[in-house]
C-alpha cells in the first residue's frame, strides 16, 4: 500500500491505493519521508471526517469542492483554493458539502496512516 511511497522522489497518483477511513472519504497518501506527509483525501457529499487531534501540523488545501470545517471552536467553510492551518493538538474535523479533493500536508509524518 503507502508504505511503498516513503522517500520515493516520484508518485504517481494511478499508482497508490487508497483506503475509506471513514464514509464517504477516500485517502491516498502520496509522497512522503519522515519529516513531511502530503495526503490526497476525496470526499463525497455528507462524508465526515469525524473530530480528533494528533501531535502533527497540518495544513490542508481544497483543491476542489467545498468542506465545513472546524478547527478548535471555530467552524469555516472551505472552497476551492482556500487552506487551513490546524495547529498540533488541537480538536478538528469536517463535513463535506460538495464532491471535492482536499490535500493534507503533515509535519512531521503519520505513521498511523502507513501501518
Amino acid at each position: 500500500m503507502s508504505k511503498d511511497n516513503k522517500d520515493k522522489q516520484w508518485v504517481f497518483n494511478k499508482d497508490v491505493e487508497g483506503n475509506s477511513p471513514s464514509t464517504g472519504v477516500l485517502r491516498k497518501v502520496l509522497a512522503y519521508c519522515d519529516s513531511a506527509m502530503i495526503v490526497e483525501h476525496a470526499l463525497e457529499p455528507g462524508g465526515e471526517v469525524p473530530m480528533h487531534s494528533h501531535p502533527h501540523v497540518q495544513l490542508t488545501y481544497m483543491v476542489e469542492g467545498r468542506l465545513k470545517l472546524t478547527i478548535g471552536d471555530e467552524t469555516q467553510e472551505l472552497a476551492k483554493g482556500d487552506t487551513a492551518y490546524i495547529p498540533s493538538g488541537v480538536q478538528h474535523g469536517g463535513v463535506c458539502l460538495e464532491k471535492g479533493i482536499a490535500l493534507d500536508f503533515f509535519n512531521p509524518m503519520r505513521e498511523d496512516f502507513v501501518k
